[in-house]
């Protein structure tokens, strides 16, 4: 599958029934790739595509296809599992390679991993519509995974700082999912190419909005100067912990709470990258 490792891939062939099964899942991983209609494709889900599930054939998940619509940025396939099953589409489906039971949040990491912003969107309007809180934190905040899978032990919000995909984070902290990685951050941005500082810059802005009291930093504390140089007096003197944070950054953190969408309607010289450039001045 493509979620996993590509040195387990040589695993996953053993009878006939189960190569079958391969067969259909990627007949039908070919089709999603190719955006067929969503009433073909859930026809061929249901009817004709099969998993090899501990030892025995099974009928492919709604949350297995949506790791294919995630993959492929089929939105319109994406919007249809989520509004037919909703937070159940979300659930981690069990590892092909050692058949151990689903955990983390897959989905919102290759949601991050391919940059899939839309439909991240949709998913979080869709554990917004689950009714349970803690059920909620516990899924934005998931670090588990299979130790087979890709991005194994990270939470979305640790990958999207690693990858620099700072509207998927934005829309992540947002949404309530812990404002994490910010040693991450900083080691992000001085070590990233030029042509993805800017980038690396609006995570590490996004993460200080969030972040109710920023954690004591070995490395801020190595080369003090360095990263005042980076940072600004205030922002640096902040997160050192000899200083209130900025009214600038509390003004943010005011403006943030009306959410992402809101975010964006505002005009240009509003938006957070005109407020933020302004608060490392």
């Amino acid at each position: 599958m493509p979620w996993l490792l590509s040195s387990q891939l040589d695993y996953l062939s053993s009878s006939p029934s189960e190569r079958q099964c391969e067969r259909t899942a990627f007949s039908f991983y070919c089709s999603v790739r190719e955006r067929l209609p969503v009433w073909l494709l859930e026809d061929m889900r249901c009817m004709e595509v099969f998993c090899w599930d501990d030892g025995h054939p099974r009928a492919f998940l709604p949350s297995e296809a949506l790791l294919y619509a995630l993959i492929h940025d089929h939105q319109d396939y994406a919007q249809y599992l989520l509004n037919r099953y909703s937070v159940s589409a979300l659930r981690a489906p069990r590892c092909s390679y050692c058949c151990c039971r689903g955990s983390g949040a897959p989905h919102l990491n290759i949601a991050v991993r391919y940059d899939r912003l839309v439909i991240l969107g949709m998913m979080m309007a869709a554990l917004k519509n689950c009714g349970e809180q803690i059920k909620r934190q516990d899924y934005l905040d998931s670090c588990g995974g299979c130790s087979h899978v890709a991005d194994a032990g990270k939470s979305a919000v640790q990958l999207a700082v690693e990858l620099s995909h700072a509207d998927c984070l934005l829309l992540l902290l947002v949404e309530g999912a812990r404002p994490d990685g910010l040693d991450a951050a900083l080691q992000r941005l001085v070590s990233c190419d030029v042509s993805k500082r800017h980038h690396a810059q609006r995570c590490l802005d996004y993460l200080l909005l969030f972040l109710p009291k920023p954690p004591l930093l070995q490395r801020l504390q190595d080369e003090p100067q360095r990263w005042q140089s980076l940072l600004g007096n205030k922002v640096f003197s902040w997160l050192q912990g000899v200083a209130p944070p900025p009214l600038l950054l509390q003004a943010l953190r005011s403006l943030v709470q009306f959410g992402a969408d809101q975010i964006s309607m505002l005009p240009d010289f509003l938006q957070l990258h005109s407020w933020l450039d302004s608060l490392w001045q």
